[in-house]
């Protein structure tokens, strides 16, 4: 839970919460009410679940008035950097369960609520507000009956990405249907119908709001001013207590007058959400979508979609090691009927089918997520049969040779790459710059490659010799005879005998993270070591060390500027997995080490919860202190993580 107390706390006021329809579309926002994103909106939608995402309804401007007075519930900011209204000084508390809720202090001991919630089973969002009382005999003043409040909604109707701007093709029409309490409107005719039910009174007041001011936009590097139309007003007198609002996109599924759905929606989220285990478990559940009739993961919001090396990584928390094994049936089923020539794809574009396979290890942590999967148990023949299957044909595409040039050397190990793709985890790439091509032998890779094999071994023994004839030579090619850790890539370029001594987090995965570590004793000890050593931070592991003249400790500014520090020094969250698994490996993992765990890499992440993305755990973080959070602020495999991470360090 996260609150705030009197006085409003403006280091927090920037902070975001998530509200996730299940299909792609979201509602999100900050603490303050100011939208700091383009993608910060109150209704977007996936046109094509999960993606083709419009921004429909952008946000609100809310007020309340009462004996001539007027209180501001939403704050905008305009360029350059005006704020207006500002709500600071009333807005007094902040909650995100059961949903994201506002306490604005009126006055005397009045107080107005405000509540935002997506409800999933319908993928409306859905707006509360009413006033307060302290107890009675407290200060005197209006009662809810003298309170009015306002609504006018912002809206746009453009792709999530875009920016609006004000244009004479904007149709501010509305179509009034009295009997259902609902106005609708098309802001263009290729966008869809929004709908706005109330127990308000519509007034009709076309406007325009100009030059918003984004400023995460702006920090990015992006275009960041924008401006909404507005068609009209609600407005709600609170004599009958509570205010209300329903939007959503094109045309309701339920035609029940929305009056006499309101509680019911209410209830259903309400009992929906205490369902779930704990705080994570309930968080993790809005990564998980639908596509095509199936079932996928989201990597992040607000901007990302569903990729595959992000699908089964963040898999083994949000699902596995939560014990959602159907959904992760589904989604392990639905990706095994994309492989194509032995690979899975990376990364389903926003429009369009047409996935990109340009990834090496996407396929193989497919693999790491069946043998997790099936070790769970609960398995059919069928299913089981399948997924085997699906292993067999990565196993004997990348054998063969398939894309890029991936395919397994003389000495056993798996190359891959070719000049001008990017072709692992460390993908950033702007135009024709491959920031970290790692082209030749990743280290990861290999102990990737390796896994799968033993995993596959153990249904089809035609695989145990290449997986040790792979093992020798990783032993035999990888230990850097200086430092005791392992290089991040060899035969660079595929030059042979060619090393990258990098210190990169990539080395982990040869103790932990995987099924089966590649190292035990004393080499495992000196991997652990060097990563603890330069790589460690609070938050994460650093992708690259400090000392390297390649380091970039910032992660700011121009696009340009970020993707030339995305791998080369900033922080990601998800690589504490790997590393607790491994420093449990090489520690006596007993209470003890489990307890030293918990309070130095587990402790910093939960904290996090409180911030930035609430509730969340962001994509990556600053390598330089106080390593300020970037990037995407809620991650699936961040979050997915940290699940792992807590349910290994339990019972001890």
């Amino acid at each position: 839970m996260t609150h705030i107390d009197r006085p409003f706390d403006s280091s927090q006021s920037e902070h975001e919460w998530l509200e996730a329809d299940g299909f792609g579309g979201f509602a999100s926002g900050t603490v303050s009410t100011a939208r700091t994103r383009r993608y910060h909106a109150l209704l977007l939608t996936a046109t094509h679940p999960p993606g083709g995402r419009m921004v429909l309804v952008n946000g609100i401007e809310a007020w309340l008035e009462a004996d001539g007075k007027r209180y501001a519930l939403s704050m905008q900011r305009y360029v350059p950097d005006l704020v207006y209204p500002d709500i600071s000084s009333s807005l007094v508390g902040f909650d995100t369960q059961p949903w994201p809720t506002w306490r604005f202090q009126l006055e005397g001991d009045a107080v107005l609520i405000a509540e935002v919630f997506v409800a999933k089973a319908t993928c409306e969002t859905v707006l509360r507000w009413r006033v307060e009382r302290g107890e009675p005999g407290g200060a005197s003043g209006s009662t809810a009956s003298d309170y009015t409040l306002h609504v006018r909604p912002l809206l746009s109707g453009r792709d999530y990405h875009a920016l609006h701007h004000e244009n004479p093709a904007f149709s501010f029409n509305a179509d009034v249907d009295e009997a259902r309490a609902c106005v609708s409107w098309q802001p263009y005719g290729d966008v869809p119908v929004i709908h706005a039910s109330s127990n308000g009174t519509y007034t009709h007041a076309p406007d325009w709001y100009r030059n918003f001011c984004y400023v995460r936009e702006r920090e990015r590097g992006l275009d960041f001013s924008e401006d909404l139309a507005t068609p009209g007003v609600f407005t709600f007198p609170l004599a009958n207590g509570e205010a209300w609002m329903i939007l959503q996109a094109n045309a309701p599924t339920d035609t029940t007058p929305a009056v006499e759905r309101i509680k019911t929606l209410a209830d259903a989220e309400h009992a929906r959400r205490n369902a779930f285990a704990s705080r994570l478990h309930r968080s993790a559940d809005a990564y998980l979508v639908a596509r095509d009739g199936g079932r996928t993961l989201l990597a992040g919001f607000p901007w990302f979609t569903d990729w595959g090396r992000d699908t089964f990584i963040a898999m083994r928390g949000l699902l596995l090691a939560s014990g959602r094994l159907e959904a992760a049936e589904a989604i392990l089923l639905e990706w095994a009927n994309t492989l194509s020539e032995g690979m899975l794809p990376n990364r389903f574009p926003d429009y369009g089918s047409t996935p990109e396979y340009n990834a090496v290890d996407a396929s193989l942590w497919f693999v790491v997520a069946v043998h997790e999967y099936l070790a769970a148990g609960q398995a059919g023949d069928t299913t089981r049969q399948r997924l085997q299957q699906a292993v067999e044909a990565i196993l004997t595409g990348y054998s063969g040779g398939t894309r890029f040039g991936i395919r397994v050397d003389d000495d056993g190990l798996l190359r891959a790459g070719v000049p001008g793709v990017q072709l692992t985890w460390m993908d950033a790439k702007v135009g024709d710059w491959v920031v970290t091509p790692r082209i030749g032998k990743p280290v990861e890779v290999q102990a990737l490659w390796i896994n799968a094999l033993r995993i596959a071994a153990r249904w089809n023994a035609q695989w145990q010799d290449a997986a040790a004839r792979a093992s020798q030579a990783f032993h035999e090619r990888f230990t850097d005879p200086v430092s005791g850790a392992l290089f991040d890539n060899v035969d660079v370029d595929h030059v042979a005998g060619a090393i990258d001594r990098s210190i990169r987090p990539n080395q982990i995965f040869a103790v932990g993270g995987l099924p089966f570590p590649l190292l035990e004793g004393a080499a495992a000890r000196a991997v652990v070591d060097q990563v603890e050593t330069h790589l460690l931070t609070p938050l994460g592991l650093r992708t690259l060390a400090p000392s390297d003249p390649a380091y970039r400790g910032r992660y700011a500014g121009s696009p340009v500027e970020r993707d030339g520090a995305y791998h080369q020094g900033t922080v990601w969250p998800w690589l504490v997995g790997p590393f607790v698994e491994a420093w449990l490996r090489v520690h006596q993992p007993d209470n003890g080490a489990k307890a030293q765990a918990r309070t130095r890499f587990l402790a910093p992440l939960i904290e996090h919860l409180d911030h930035d993305g609430l509730d969340h755990i962001c994509e990556v973080a600053d390598g330089d202190a106080p390593h300020q959070p970037g990037g995407t602020p809620f991650q699936a495999w961040s979050l997915g993580e940290l699940l792992r991470v807590k349910r290994m360090l339990a019972n001890g």
